[in-house]
């Protein structure tokens, strides 16, 4: 996300403010189900996942690494509880690709609720600052250049950046004082799109990594001088995992369960490793040299019909991912070679 991945006062370590009753505190108990242990098995690929409001990240991998029992997942840069929209989830040999991912571009949607700032810069903070005043339209698209481009931008206290080896969530929890210093951040985009009424903004940004819409929001409020903080967040795309590819929790718990009664495969649910290289150029090669890269030899490729291609390349034979790679001078170098033994997806591919 912009950085409003990290946490913010709902973090996903942190417990739920309003947790569920437990037994004798007016839930109902029931017997427990029996439990059948499914096995750990290899699954390759990602899942673009349409988070809901309210769900950790670190949750949203538990469960999807459940449905399919995949030895192995993580995510591509937390969703804060109180935001939706895009969370990419990397299962097995797609983990080695995450890094792309998470400095890919990334568009928001977010609401700025004006007249309120709060300590943690979204709606769960406590409010530290308020005012009666209320920006125009005119007046807010008249200042949205000023946060286009590369500038300097100060992280909310509530955000997952280290002070001294602490999270400085962390420490704002305990009512320790935070002081982060500006950092450069860059915002391609920066529009308004609508004010429903004169409380809240509803605007669209496209920002690269670190960049905190948080941020965005509460500076937008102080510098109209009527403060500000985001209400609502969505993202709507990472990368290469745009809206298309998104794919709602409920509509994914009925796609395994249709492959589990053999309607369907489960490869069909889960998108290709090479989903997350969107910007990167793709070289094909034939098998012999492909059996050298999967050993970690380099490949020189000769020849009129060479491509002329230099820097980071992802290679593959057959249709199917080998090696990120690095080329130079017609010499392919493996720097990550796949291993995609198992279950593989192919969202997508027919």
């Amino acid at each position: 996300m912009s950085k409003d991945a990290g946490p913010s006062a709902a973090s996903p370590d942190a417990p739920h403010p309003n947790p569920l009753p437990q037994a004798g505190e007016g839930a109902q108990t029931c017997k427990p189900k029996q439990q059948f242990r499914r096995d750990k098995r290899d699954v390759h690929g990602w899942i673009a996942l349409d988070k809901p409001v309210g769900m950790t990240s670190t949750h949203a991998v538990s469960v999807i690494r459940r449905l399919f029992s995949a030895k192995s997942a993580g995510h591509a840069g937390t969703l804060d509880p109180l935001a939706s929209g895009c969370l990419p989830i990397a299962m097995g040999e797609a983990t080695k690709t995450v890094p792309f991912v998470m400095d890919g571009r990334k568009t928001y949607t977010f609401t700025v609720r004006f007249g309120e700032e709060r300590d943690t810069d979204d709606a769960e903070g406590k409010v530290i600052a308020s005012s009666d005043a209320r920006p125009t339209a005119e007046a807010i698209r008249a200042l949205l250049p000023q946060f286009i481009g590369r500038i300097e931008q100060v992280p909310p206290k509530f955000s997952a950046l280290k002070i001294a080896g602490e999270r400085a969530y962390d420490l704002a929890r305990d009512g320790e004082e935070v002081v982060l210093a500006a950092r450069p951040v860059e915002i391609d985009r920066l529009e308004l799109l609508g004010m429903p009424n004169p409380d809240h903004a509803e605007l669209i940004a496209e920002c690269g990594k670190g960049t905190y819409v948080r941020a965005i929001a509460r500076d937008l409020g102080r510098k109209l001088g009527c403060f500000g903080h985001v209400s609502v967040l969505r993202r709507e795309a990472v990368g290469g995992f745009r809206p298309n590819l998104m794919i709602s929790l409920e509509h994914l718990e009925a796609l395994c369960h249709r492959a589990a009664a053999g309607e369907l495969s489960l490869a069909d649910a889960l998108l290709p490793v090479e989903t997350a290289l969107d910007d990167i150029p793709a070289l094909a090669i034939g098998q012999a040299d492909a059996v050298r890269l999967k050993r970690g030899q380099s490949v020189l490729v000769r020849g009129r019909d060479a491509p002329i291609i230099r820097g980071t390349v992802y290679v593959t034979s057959a249709d199917r991912l080998i090696a990120l790679a690095e080329m130079d001078r017609g010499e392919i170098i493996p720097k990550r070679v796949f291993n995609l033994a198992g279950l593989v997806g192919s969202a997508g591919k027919r």
